[in-house]
């Protein structure tokens, strides 16, 4: 009897390491690549594999994608966080996938809500993670994947963003600082919406967020990604002409502390 189909996993850091979990638990054979490994030499030798899942960090997207070999590129998976259309709008079909879930060293996976996906990978996706008990669903359009994606941006740099004045959980970012909260959150989705060519629902956005707090209310607003993810945004607002006024000035008690 045959096996199943191979799957590349590219780069195995926490979260390439759940996904290659769940994808072995199905019976599928995982080739990761890693720093060193020759790609090239490796899609001479697989060039047809079920799927090929990008999960290096945001910073390595666009580099890793340069490199991937042309036999490879309709099969694409991408997982990374700060990720829009934009990003991957010459990929041919690939499947994206906005992670709610976390991964730290020695902790075991914990769920905030089902992870979304969309593209012709989803099902294995989604089957790979219901194999490790982590839940996920499959959007219905390249739209609502978008909206998802905005989604995780705002909650991702909302928290980051007001936790570098608050440096608080995030349940008491909402109970204590909301002000703050909405004022950063207003900002992030002028700079999406700026990004995306799109105007979104800002309460139905607003509403998504407020569920991945209850999701983990004690989840820390500030990670170690939260200077560089301001800047990042405001990079983006500069190119866009865009005021963002709260993120600024949060950028300028930074640079004076």
């Amino acid at each position: 009897m045959m096996g199943k189909a191979p799957v590349v996993v590219i780069g195995l850091g926490e979260m390439g390491s759940v996904f290659a979990r769940g994808l072995l638990r199905l019976g599928h054979p995982v080739y990761p690549v890693v720093r060193g490994t020759d790609i090239q030499a490796l899609a001479a030798e697989l060039p047809s594999p079920e799927m090929v899942l990008v999960a290096v960090g945001e910073a390595d997207l666009q580099p890793v994608l340069a490199e991937i070999p042309p036999a490879w590129r309709d099969r694409l998976a991408l997982l990374q966080n700060e990720l829009l259309p934009a990003d991957y709008a010459d990929l041919p079909n690939p499947t994206v996938i906005s992670v709610w879930f976390e991964k730290k060293k020695g902790q075991d996976v914990k769920v905030l809500i089902p992870s979304p996906v969309f593209g012709p990978r989803a099902r294995l996706l989604i089957e790979a993670l219901a194999a490790l008990d982590i839940p996920a669903r499959e959007v219905a359009d390249a739209e609502a994947m978008e909206f998802e994606l905005v989604l995780k941006n705002l909650y991702i740099l909302t928290t980051n963003i007001a936790g570098l004045r608050t440096g608080s959980t995030v349940s008491e970012l909402w109970r204590d600082h909301q002000a703050l909260a909405r004022s950063v959150a207003r900002d992030v989705i002028d700079i999406q919406e700026g990004l995306t060519g799109r105007q979104f629902d800002r309460e139905a956005l607003i509403a998504g967020m407020l569920e991945a707090f209850e999701g983990d209310p004690e989840h820390k607003c500030m990670g170690r990604s939260a200077p560089a993810r301001l800047q990042r945004a405001l990079e983006h607002a500069d190119r866009l002409g865009l005021e963002v006024p709260t993120l600024r000035q949060i950028a300028a008690e930074q640079a004076s502390a």
